[in-house]
């Protein structure tokens, strides 16, 4: 019987629905299920959540195991799922606000520029760290990341690691079935193609039948102020670059020059949309931190069933590509791989997110070709900014993860290199204590 890991199963939400969806297929309902998290609480309530599940589900023939030792959870697995938090929202609530003081207003901060950049230093060696307990005790095994920052993780650990890895994001299925909503497509009829990098994934070909329905998404932008105003980031970026990009107006304000580096300019595109964070500094402390001493409650209440169990598969890619590795029905999706070519006028080796299929052989990318130039204009400063990132982490270099959060298009679109150092040194030593390659 099948073994799958999951890494982190404390985010005991995630880990009930991808449970849930794991157990719909037929050559999976006999798997163990292997829990491992650092918190104990969070730990039990991810076990007494899959308990239920199997309960109700009348999944008898699988089992679940909890524990705190990680290689013990990875021994034999075929399957790892990683959904882990390197420090807690207390540390990370000063990746937003140190770059605020400076005048960077970051909204999410979770998958690049300063706040991303710090959250990636204190996350990769511990993804290393995952991967070579897996080198060690589950050489077979695939690897589904869903932390962030995706672009950065999965490219320190496709450079480092032998391990066979993707990560998984939500963008592109469910901003690939808003434009169909938009023009008015059943999404059943529309095929599409994506790619370019987490976050700033480009669909490079929409059809609808068959034909090219970009004509109609500019269309739908352009005459409807509703829509206009759905999502102001990405539709102005679309109605001047051409390209539809694939994550939210929140996450992509953040990413370019155009949206965040005034006032004025935040009050007139950073108000409607997905992914916005008003005062994201204090949105954290009300939301996150409030949620922590709420969320007890509500799991309690849904363990013991006071909230129906719907045990229909769904959306999630993770279930089907296992069921797809381990001999099911092939499955595609877009996933986050090194770049071997599939996007010529990106860089070699980078991490990029294209169509990929799963099967028993593993992650198979599809050759998608070069992007339109200006596409590749941004995905290529980001990059840049990225892969110093990670060589930086990675040598435990200060200078080389400054001179990535200096080539980051908001950050240098308000901050001088000066203010740019003093920022740094400032989320440095603020970071003290969390950063392993960087203690020398």
């Amino acid at each position: 019987m099948p073994k799958i890991a999951f890494i982190g199963a404390g985010s005991y939400g995630f880990t009930r629905t991808l449970v849930k969806d794991l157990l719909t297929f037929p050559a999976l309902e006999g798997a163990t299920l292997a829990l491992m998290d650092i918190d104990d609480e969070r730990l039990s309530f991810a076990q007494r959540s899959c308990e239920r599940i199997l309960r109700e589900g009348n999944y008898r023939k699988a089992k679940i195991v909890a524990t705190k030792d990680r290689r013990e959870a990875l021994k034999g697995a075929d399957a790892v799922l990683c959904t882990i938090l390197a420090g807690s929202v207390q540390v990370w609530r000063h990746d937003i606000e140190i770059p605020k003081r400076f005048g960077v207003d970051i909204n999410v901060g979770d998958t690049r520029g300063p706040a991303g950049i710090f959250r990636a230093l204190r996350t990769i060696p511990v993804m290393l760290d995952i991967c070579r307990d897996m080198e060690d005790v589950a050489p077979k095994a695939i690897l589904l990341n869903y932390t962030n920052p995706m672009a950065m993780l999965c490219r320190a650990m496709q450079r480092e690691t032998s391990v066979r890895v993707t990560g998984l994001c939500h963008s592109v299925q469910g901003t690939a079935a808003m434009l169909a909503k938009w023009i008015g497509a059943p999404m059943e009829e529309v095929t599409y193609t994506s790619a370019g990098i987490n976050h700033q994934a480009w669909f490079v070909k929409y059809e609808w039948r068959h034909k090219d329905a970009i004509p109609l998404i500019r269309k739908a932008i352009e005459g409807s102020r509703k829509i206009r105003n759905t999502e102001q980031v990405r539709n102005e970026m679309f109605l001047h670059l051409g390209y539809y990009v694939t994550e939210s107006s929140g996450h992509n304000s953040e990413y370019n020059w155009w949206f965040r580096k005034r006032p004025e300019l935040i009050r007139k595109y950073c108000t409607t949309g997905t992914g916005w964070n008003p005062g994201h500094h204090a949105y954290i402390l009300k939301h996150y931190l409030t949620r922590e001493g709420n969320w007890r409650k509500a799991a309690e209440e849904w363990i013991a069933g006071k909230t129906p169990l719907n045990l229909k598969r769904g959306h999630e890619y993770a279930a089907s590509i296992i069921n797809a590795w381990l001999g099911g029905e092939p499955f595609a999706f877009n996933g986050n791989v090194p770049n071997t070519g599939l996007i010529p006028n990106l860089p070699e080796r980078a991490c990029v997110e294209v169509p990929v299929y799963a099967d028993r052989r593993g992650f198979n990318a599809i050759h998608v070709g070069p992007l339109p130039p200006q596409c590749a204009a941004l995905n290529n400063i980001t990059i840049a900014s990225e892969e110093l990132a990670v060589e930086g982490c990675l040598r435990g270099d200060r200078d080389m993860v400054f001179h990535a959060i200096a080539y980051d298009p908001l950050t240098a679109a308000v901050l001088s290199l000066a203010e740019t150092r003093k920022m740094v040194d400032a989320m440095f030593a603020r970071n003290k204590g969390y950063l392993p390659t960087f203690r020398k």
